[in-house]
């Protein structure tokens, strides 16, 4: 795991590439998720993945003390790691538990998300042996086609549920497959799908108390409307318009970055994380001359080349190499030639005065110019959360603010 405890100058000396959080960034985007959604409906925040790469227990610190009242993570060692850290709210795992991983599921009071007979049949099991009532969450697949019972499967773990008294079904879930896209047939379709399976649910004596779907992207754009159906499977909750129904599950969003270009001017949102190093090395070349492997990039004119200490080992990605740039000097910077394991190359022979151990940000802003997640992922054929996820665990966070 990155170091959290070394001061900010220590891990610049040691080695100056950083990943930086901002802590007020983190709050300024869980603000304006309450303020999108109503005052009933409770967050849960996605920190699998170390927090999208942001680190998360620093993350669920931070949102913990902002009164978030759930986090979601994919596996039982990411909610073991959180409680170990002193995150005392409830915690889904969202990915599913093995048989193996029970035990560690009830020592560590964590939350499973079940989505299989033989799953629900152990912990009832387990929870009967410590004769206890374990809390659960049931997921339905409404087209995802991932993880999940399909609704009209649903009776069966109705039935089961009935005769297992020592689990409490404590919430519905399911996943919209596209809910970032304009068009929003599949998303509305997907809803009403999991609204019919809760019907039934209700109409066969089981009403879990919390419903949830809705993403990043469902929260940033609702799209339900209320309707007297609706209301009738609710039960008196929070408006329908944004899929959230009586908690929601932004992830992304909470990073500062969006789910899609379209989604950018609908909410303010501050991206959290800066990746930044310093120029370890600066040369003269030629004419001619090729800069690292497979001579992809030959100078066209005597050029400066700044190298820095940071490549696809970092998780900077190597389909970046002669696509992006970097800031230095509050100038962009093109990367020349291919990124390599542990350094990458720039042209900065426009920019005058670049001295080595000059700052370079590779995301987020330096002077007037800015460089997000959302440009790296596009220039390298991905998503923004690929590109957060994938810097990797030996650049160290900082925190600020």
């Amino acid at each position: 795991m990155p170091c959290h405890h070394r001061s900010k100058e220590t891990l610049l000396e040691r080695r100056p590439t950083i990943a930086v959080i901002d802590r007020e960034a983190l709050r300024h985007n869980y603000r304006q998720i309450r303020s999108n959604i109503s005052q009933a409906t409770k967050v849960l925040a996605v920190v699998k993945a170390n927090a999208y790469g942001h680190g998360d227990v620093e993350t669920a610190a931070v949102l913990q003390d902002l009164g978030c009242e759930y986090f979601g993570v994919a596996m039982p060692e990411e909610g073991i790691r959180l409680r170990e850290s002193g995150i005392s709210m409830p915690i889904l795992i969202l990915g599913g538990v093995f048989p193996n991983q029970i035990a560690e599921v009830f020592e560590f009071s964590l939350t499973p998300v079940v989505f299989d007979l033989f799953t629900l049949r152990l912990i009832n099991e387990f929870a009967a042996k410590k004769g206890l009532i374990k809390d659960i969450h049931l997921k339905l697949d409404t087209g995802m086609g991932r993880l999940g019972i399909r609704p009209q499967d649903a009776l069966l773990l109705v039935q089961e549920l009935s005769g297992a008294r020592h689990i409490r079904l404590e919430g519905v879930l399911s996943h919209f497959a596209e809910a970032e896209e304009e068009d929003r047939s599949f998303s509305k379709k997907q809803a009403e799908l999991f609204l019919k399976a809760v019907q039934s649910l209700r109409e066969s004596g089981i009403s879990p108390p919390l419903l949830h779907m809705a993403n990043s992207a469902a929260i940033i754009a609702p799209f339900l409307s209320p309707s007297p159906r609706v209301r009738r499977v609710r039960k008196g909750a929070v408006a329908y318009k944004d899929a959230g129904f009586n908690l929601v599950r932004p992830g992304l969003m909470l990073y500062g970055a969006y789910p899609s270009e379209r989604l950018m001017k609908k909410i303010d949102l501050k991206p959290a994380l800066a990746l930044k190093t310093r120029v370890l090395s600066l040369k003269k070349i030629d004419a001619g001359f090729s800069v690292s492997y497979g001579r992809r990039f030959v100078a066209k004119r005597n050029s400066a080349i700044a190298v820095l200490p940071i490549g696809y080992a970092d998780g900077y990605m190597r389909s970046l190499s002669n696509k992006s740039s970097v800031l230095i000097r509050g100038k962009r910077a093109p990367v020349a030639g291919v990124i390599c394991m542990d350094l990458t190359m720039c042209d900065v022979t426009d920019i005058p005065d670049v001295r080595e151990h000059d700052e370079a940000v590779l995301i987020g802003s330096q002077g007037s110019e800015r460089i997000t997640a959302e440009e790296i992922a596009s220039l390298a054929g991905t998503i923004p959360y690929e590109v957060l996820c994938g810097i990797s665990a030996r650049v160290p966070r900082v925190y600020i603010s």
